[in-house]
């Protein structure tokens, strides 16, 4: 069984809460999940560098919301966190499910419940992404000429 590491930001935990448990929910039985919560998106690439070192971590999910309160950096700090993952993924070699959102407009009335119920289909998203590269990496691991495509399978 593959065993995957889900990184979580606590910036907005109820909304992100969602989509960690439809991930969740969509993973059971198929996938060991390790849980990992941090006080904010900067703090997501350390935690998942450290989780690609391990051996047993096959992949690692990221969750988080970065959002517009009307100060720009946000922007800047989306990008920095979203190259510092694609470097784990490139330095280890270890998929890293990408669920770190950055609203346009989080500010509007309503737009808060909109990303509540939002987060559910990302993590839904997440885990189809997650189980489908999963599986490519397995097949991969195989010898030449051994292996169907199996992407109408996972999707």
């Amino acid at each position: 069984m593959s065993r995957v590491a889900f990184i979580q930001s606590l910036w907005h935990k109820e909304i992100v809460d969602q989509f960690r448990d439809a991930f969740t929910k969509e993973m059971a039985g198929s996938v060991s999940i390790d849980y990992f919560e941090v006080p904010g998106v900067v703090e997501v690439p350390l935690i998942a560098r450290l989780c690609a070192k391990r051996q047993d971590i096959d992949a690692i999910v990221v969750a988080g919301l970065i959002v517009d309160h009307g100060v720009y950096r946000h922007e800047f700090v989306a990008q920095s966190v979203l190259d510092a993952c694609l470097a784990v993924q490139r330095d280890f070699e270890k998929p890293v499910i990408y669920g770190l959102l950055t609203p346009q407009d989080f500010m509007s009335e309503g737009r808060e419940a909109f990303f509540h119920e939002h987060f559910v289909t990302k993590g839904r998203e997440a885990a189809s992404a997650c189980r489908l590269t999963l599986a490519n990496l397995q097949r991969l691991q195989q010898p030449a000429g051994g292996a169907e495509s199996v992407t109408a399978a996972c999707v």
